[in-house]
C-alpha cells in the first residue's frame, strides 16, 4: 500500500500520517464497534444508578449522606475530572493539526488531572471506612462504594490507555491506527465525564440536600 511522508514541521519528529498499520475488512467499523460497547457501559452504570435509587435510603441506623459527604472536597475531584477532558480535547486539536509534541504534552495534562482525581476519591474512600461507613455498614453504602468504585475503576483503565497511546504515539508518529484509537479514547474519557456528573448531582448533591 502506497504511503504519503509529510514534511514534519519546525521541531516536530517525523511522523507518517497516513501510514496504517494492517487492512481492515469492507465494512469493518472501529468506530461502531466502539459506540455498541459504549452502549453496553451505558446500561451497566444505569443498573447501578438504578440499585442506588432503590437502596440510598436503606442506611441501617447508620449515617446517611449528609453525615458522611465532603461536598467540597467532591466538588473539587469534579473539577479535576472535568479539566482533564478539556485537556483531552486539547490534544484532540493538536492531532488534527499533525502537532505530535502538543499532543503528547496534552496527554500527560490529562493523565495528572486523572491522577488527581483517582487520589482524592481513593482519599474519600479510606476516611468514610476510616470512619466505620465502609460498604458492609448499610445498603446504601454497598450502593454507593459499587457506583462510585465502578467509575474509578473505568477512570484507572482510561489511564492505562492512555499511557499505552503515549508510547504508541511516541514510537509510531500520528500514524492513522494511532488517531483513530486517540478518538476511541476521547469518546471513551468524556463518557466518564458525563457519567461523573450523574454521580455528582444524584449521588452527592441531591443526597446532602435531601
Amino acid at each position: 500500500m502506497a504511503t504519503t511522508t509529510p514534511t514534519a514541521a519546525a521541531g516536530e519528529p517525523p511522523a507518517y500520517y497516513d501510514l496504517d498499520e494492517h487492512p481492515h475488512p469492507p465494512g469493518g467499523s472501529t468506530m461502531l464497534g466502539f459506540w455498541l460497547y459504549l452502549m453496553s457501559d451505558c446500561l451497566i452504570f444505569a443498573m447501578l444508578f438504578a440499585a442506588y435509587g432503590v437502596y440510598g435510603g436503606s442506611l441501617a441506623g447508620g449515617p446517611g449522606p449528609r453525615e458522611l459527604f465532603d461536598l467540597p472536597l467532591v466538588a473539587i475531584n469534579t473539577t479535576m475530572l472535568l479539566l482533564s477532558s478539556i485537556t483531552y480535547g486539547f490534544a484532540m486539536i493538536a492531532t488534527d493539526e499533525k502537532r505530535q509534541s502538543a499532543v503528547l504534552g496534552w496527554l500527560g495534562v490529562t493523565a495528572l488531572f486523572g491522577l488527581a482525581f483517582l487520589a482524592i476519591e481513593l482519599y474519600e474512600f479510606s476516611h468514610l471506612i476510616h470512619e466505620g461507613a465502609g460498604p458492609q455498614r448499610s445498603a446504601f453504602l454497598s450502593a454507593f462504594f459499587t457506583l462510585v468504585g465502578t467509575h474509578g475503576l473505568h477512570v484507572t483503565f482510561g489511564l492505562i490507555w492512555l499511557a499505552v497511546l503515549v508510547v504508541q504515539v511516541m514510537r509510531r508518529g500520528l500514524i492513522a491506527d494511532n488517531v483513530r484509537r486517540l478518538q476511541c479514547l476521547s469518546m471513551f474519557w468524556h463518557f466518564l465525564d458525563v457519567v461523573w456528573i450523574g454521580v455528582f448531582t444524584f449521588v452527592y448533591l441531591l443526597g446532602v440536600l435531601r
